[in-house]
């Protein structure tokens, strides 16, 4: 808490509370997703990153419009944060043309080429060899482009992870590669499947800049994202951050979670990222009551926004499902 109140101090207010109220987005969005899939209004799987906030709050605030962006399937927050919006999110989730992919991806596939977000990859690890594709094709044309990668420790075990890092590392490409390490790969703790557990370490071995970061604090996030963000658009080749974090709930809602104990989660808990910096800055004097009820105030309205957006949506009708399943001149 003392290492969080300095930063803070040191932090201008109003952008600090900017940070607070985008974890605060993710995590009301997220609130209301675990309910309207209980409502069975969303089907399929369902992964929310509740408690993981200051990892994509702290890394795109570094990031610029032009750069690009490869998540996980556990991405909503990403997508929000990215500027796609909560009403097109939902509406995808519920399988409505209104979602930003037309209702054909779902909550794993979220995409849209306007904010230059590129997944939502329901495979593990399968975005970073489409991270390593995107930053080649920026340093062959020149451009001052980052492209960032979001993925679990889980997709360290996976052989697209060893390859991607070694021919970024080879060809010194712009990628910040992202680990958010909840410590469970499923229901896999990382020591039983790493005989190293320290992953920034592990990166290193490919010989790019790998830090480590507490992924609980959306300031130290930020402090260690830009440091590389700056390093990779300068060319400075490709960085590796381990954002150390945890997912408060179930791997999906599938998940019976037997893997691990409730007083470790329990524990977890907390580190609420989001309660951690609303203590520092009310600590600080830089944040009031009233500064945190507009907060507050000002989500729950996009939430509800959102819900009635995604409410009002339409399925594909039957005769466009085979629009977008082949081109036009295969199909002669």
């Amino acid at each position: 808490m003392r290492a969080a109140s300095a930063r803070a101090t040191g932090t201008d207010g109003a952008h600090a509370r900017h940070l607070l109220h985008q974890m605060l987005r993710v995590r009301r969005l997220e609130e209301q997703c675990v309910e309207l899939y209980s409502a069975a209004k969303i089907r399929g799987f369902l992964h929310v990153y509740i408690g993981e906030e200051a990892v994509a709050a702290g890394v795109m605030s570094t990031l610029e419009p032009e750069d690009a962006v490869v998540a996980t399937y556990r991405e909503h927050g990403h997508a929000l944060l990215r500027g796609v919006s909560a009403g097109a999110i939902l509406a995808e989730m519920y399988g409505y043309v209104e979602g930003c992919c037309r209702g054909r991806g779902g909550s794993m596939h979220l995409f849209d080429a306007a904010t230059r977000f590129y997944g939502g990859n329901a495979i593990v690890a399968g975005g970073l060899p489409l991270a390593v594709g995107l930053a080649l094709a920026d340093k062959m044309s020149g451009r001052s482009r980052v492209t960032a990668c979001f993925f679990g420790e889980g997709a360290v075990a996976e052989g697209e992870f060893h390859e991607s890092l070694n021919l970024a590392a080879l060809w010194q490409l712009p990628v910040l590669f992202c680990c958010e390490n909840n410590l469970y790969a499923m229901g896999t703790a990382l020591a039983r499947s790493e005989s190293q557990t320290d992953i920034a370490l592990k990166a290193a071995g490919y010989e790019m800049a790998s830090w480590s970061a507490d992924g609980m604090d959306v300031l130290a996030v930020e402090e260690t994202a830009r440091r590389a963000v700056d390093a990779v658009r300068a060319g400075g080749g490709p960085h590796f951050l381990e954002l150390r974090t945890y997912r408060f709930r179930a791997h999906s809602m599938f998940d019976p979670e037997r893997y691990r104990e409730k007083a470790e989660v329990a524990h977890w808990i907390e580190r609420d990222p989001i309660n951690t910096l609303r203590n520092t800055l009310e600590a600080a004097g830089q944040l009031t009551e009233k500064d945190w009820t507009s907060i507050q105030q000002d989500v729950e309205a996009e939430v509800k926004a959102a819900v009635e957006f995604a409410d009002a949506g339409t399925p594909e009708p039957v005769e466009d499902l085979t629009r977008f399943v082949y081109s036009e001149r295969s199909r002669r």
